[in-house]
């Protein structure tokens, strides 16, 4: 016996197999077993992602942002003050414009501050919206679900578009004597022709992100397109919705959306969101650079309906989800051919 054969022999187990009574009891088919996504949840990675998406700043550094702002406007503030008060006796017609300039710009400051926060409000009121009508749903909360579909229909009380569906709302609303139906109203009337409008945003954005792809030449500045075009898709999509935020409460819509995407775990992409549009192998039939473009362009469509269900005042119930295949071969086909 050589010596590979008696190393085999001393690894090998000599136990017994292992053997499981299962009585009377068949065997379970291996098509009845859970999907392994559905098992085992979120992949570690994209469960990482999300938690560091989710995570807040501490008190103790939200605290010290505060205060380190609050000094360097003082800080800027004083040193202007001082700046004007020797122009002025200096040279009096010089310092009084340099005066008029300063105050001019504090109430622009001022001025987009209170935007800024009257946009977060907005947000906030959406985000607020889509929670009570969970609970009306969850508990089957009948009051509650007819007070979310007329805070639904005041929303978009200056949506002159909108003011036969919100005159239909009110009239119905009294009739309806559950929560299901009571949202089922105000998303079939209000939100309807609503979400035809985000739709083609993404699907504009989409084609945008595709044609940028293909023909922008260096890698930095497609990027940098990219992210502008996917900005400006969200912003254009919370204004849809009568969310519109200023650019901090932009950046921080973009953070929900992106943490929507990591939760879902819809950061992946593959080919099954690209054969819709050339109707088998992707890349057997496109180039590098225009294939590039139609990922990029259904990663776009991703993040739009991800956008959609941040920005939108209820959760779909009546109406579908949209499909994210079907949007990006709709927004897609006129580019890259559609397969037969």
């Amino acid at each position: 016996m050589t010596g590979d054969e008696e190393g085999r022999d001393e690894g090998r187990d000599d136990r017994p197999p292992l053997i499981l009574d299962l009585g009377d009891r068949a065997p379970p088919a291996p098509a009845e077993a859970p999907p392994v996504d559905a098992a085992e949840g979120p992949p570690p990675a994209m469960a990482r992602a999300a938690a560091g998406l989710a995570r807040r700043p501490g008190r103790l550094a939200r605290a010290f942002w505060a205060v380190a702002s609050a000094l360097l406007v003082l800080v800027l503030s004083l040193a202007a003050w001082d700046w004007v008060n020797a122009l002025i006796a200096r040279v009096p017609v010089l310092g009084w414009l340099a005066a008029a300039l300063a105050l001019a710009l504090a109430v622009l400051a001022l001025a987009l501050a209170l935007r800024e926060a009257a946009g977060f409000l907005r947000l906030a009121r959406l985000g607020g919206l889509q929670r009570r009508a969970a609970a009306a749903l969850a508990g089957g909360d009948a009051a509650l679900g007819r007070a979310v579909a007329a805070e639904v229909a005041g929303l978009y009380a200056g949506r002159e578009e909108l003011a036969a569906a919100r005159a239909r709302v009110r009239a119905a609303l009294p009739d309806q004597h559950d929560a299901e139906g009571a949202l089922a109203l105000a998303e079939t009337a209000l939100l309807a022709p609503l979400d035809r409008l985000a739709e083609r945003e993404i699907e504009a954005a989409a084609r945008q992100v595709a044609l940028l792809t293909a023909v922008v030449p260096l890698a930095l500045l497609d990027v940098l397109a990219v992210l502008w075009v996917n900005l400006r898709m969200v912003r254009a999509l919370a204004q849809v919705y009568g969310g519109r935020g200023g650019l901090l409460g932009s950046w921080r819509l973009v953070r929900r959306v992106l943490l929507h995407l990591a939760a879902a775990g819809a950061l992946a992409m593959g080919d099954d969101l690209l054969a819709p549009l050339a109707g088998g192998s992707v890349l057997s039939k496109l180039s590098r650079r225009f294939g590039e473009g139609a990922a990029n362009g259904a990663l776009t469509v991703r993040a739009g309906v991800a956008a959609m269900e941040v920005c939108r005042p209820l959760p779909f119930g009546t109406r579908p989800r949209p499909g994210v295949a079907a949007l990006s071969a709709r927004a897609l086909r006129g580019l890259f051919g559609s397969g037969e």
